[in-house]
């Protein structure tokens, strides 16, 4: 339940209404789930000796990329990561807007979007600042809740359109690209899902109990949760039939689909997921951005984090490019996992030394000239090119 904070989060109906335009109903369902699962099954095999040292994976990287590297590669990686967050909060700010909207309370978008985008990310640091105990009973509660409210709305989706009109769908292609074509880059955007947040999904599985308690924990709910969120992309299908348009945004969806009495149903979905969300990614993020430099307070990084994903918010930019957006994102992070499940299966096979790891005195074996590993930063740059 506290690995599935991610999953949660409605970025996932950007994503889902972001493959429904390549593919039609049943193909849409087979791209989601399996590119999804099968990369996660995979990238995820290192969870076990984050449970079993009790370290995530930019302690081990260390070893691998040396300390520098590691606080460089952790920085970079992160801010890629934040932009997540300010997807999921002006996805918050809208839907807010949309609510309103539907209470006759209207309010100025130029204003108010921006304004509710950070009482999201706000709310959500008061969430990370709280500690890993706050975020697993916050996500404890989320999930199972919303897990009930997505079969919920996808059972009301299918009311609300008959599915035989949502199988018949056509899906928006681009006059030159062919079916496979579109399967492919529906395939792209979907490894690119899997793997934009994995450098961040091997840091909570260290609080696990057991190695399988930590591994089936974190894919399931990356590899399964995580893809039933984005299936509801079925619902953008579903208000294609109704309306012409593609919707990303679950308050419009559920208004349009079932009527204006479901709203509070839409405010449990966009309000809690987003701002439990925003939690748990603030906590992860800083946690491995503190990785690679243990000095700095993790309270700092936190409130660094905030006014950062702020700035993003009120930008706009992120959603706006959503689909380059997941793209650069994977970019950055395929060569580190790649690199991880070598490192640990082949080249280390799955032992560590702690106390190098952590640089006590006379055990050096993972100092590198400078803090770098050029051997592991040289493959990380060719895995770029």
């Amino acid at each position: 339940m506290s690995t599935s904070g991610f999953a949660i989060a409605t970025w996932c109906y950007t994503q889902g209404a972001y493959v429904a335009q390549y593919l039609s109903f049943s193909r849409m369902l087979i791209n989601i789930f399996c590119f999804n699962i099968v990369w996660v099954f995979i990238e995820c095999l290192p969870v076990i000796f984050a449970t079993r040292y009790g370290i995530d994976l930019w302690i081990w990287l260390r070893s691998v990329l040396g300390r520098r590297g590691v606080a460089v590669l952790s920085t970079i990686i992160s801010v890629a990561n934040f932009g997540w967050y300010a997807v999921a909060a002006s996805l918050f700010s809208s839907s807010m807007i949309n609510l309103a909207a539907k209470f006759g309370l209207v309010l100025n978008a130029a204003v108010w979007s921006p304004v509710l985008g950070c009482l999201c990310v706000v709310l959500g640091t008061l969430i990370a600042l709280g500690g890993p105990n706050v975020i697993k009973w916050t996500n404890r509660f989320l999930v199972t809740a919303l897990l009930a409210v997505g079969v919920v709305v996808v059972v009301l989706c299918f009311t609300a359109v008959p599915l035989r009109e949502i199988v018949a769908v056509k899906p928006v292609l681009d006059a030159d690209m062919t079916p496979l074509q579109a399967f492919m880059i529906s395939a792209e955007g979907n490894v690119a899902f899997a793997f934009s947040w994995s450098t961040q999904a091997l840091v909570l599985p260290r609080l696990a109990k057991t190695e399988r308690g930590g591994y089936w924990g974190t894919t399931l709910a990356y590899g399964v949760v995580a893809p039933f969120f984005v299936a509801r992309g079925v619902m953008a299908l579903a208000m294609f039939v109704r309306t012409g348009v593609y919707e990303s945004d679950p308050t419009n969806m559920l208004s349009y689909l079932c009527g204006s009495g479901f709203a509070l149903l839409s405010l449990l979905l966009v309000a809690f997921a987003n701002v439990g969300t925003q939690g748990t990614g603030s906590y992860v993020n800083c946690m491995i951005v503190k990785s690679g430099m243990p000095k700095v307070s993790y309270k700092v990084l936190v409130l660094i984090a905030m006014v950062y994903v702020s700035a993003l918010t009120v930008w706009g930019g992120v959603e706006e490019h959503f689909g380059a957006f997941i793209s650069i994102a994977a970019f950055i992070q395929a060569p580190i996992i790649g690199m991880i499940v070598v490192d640990y299966l082949v080249v280390k096979k799955r032992k560590l030394s702690l106390k190098a790891a952590y640089f006590i005195e006379g055990h050096d074996a993972y100092r590198f000239t400078g803090g770098f590993n050029l051997v592991g930063i040289g493959c990380v740059i060719l895995s770029c090119l």
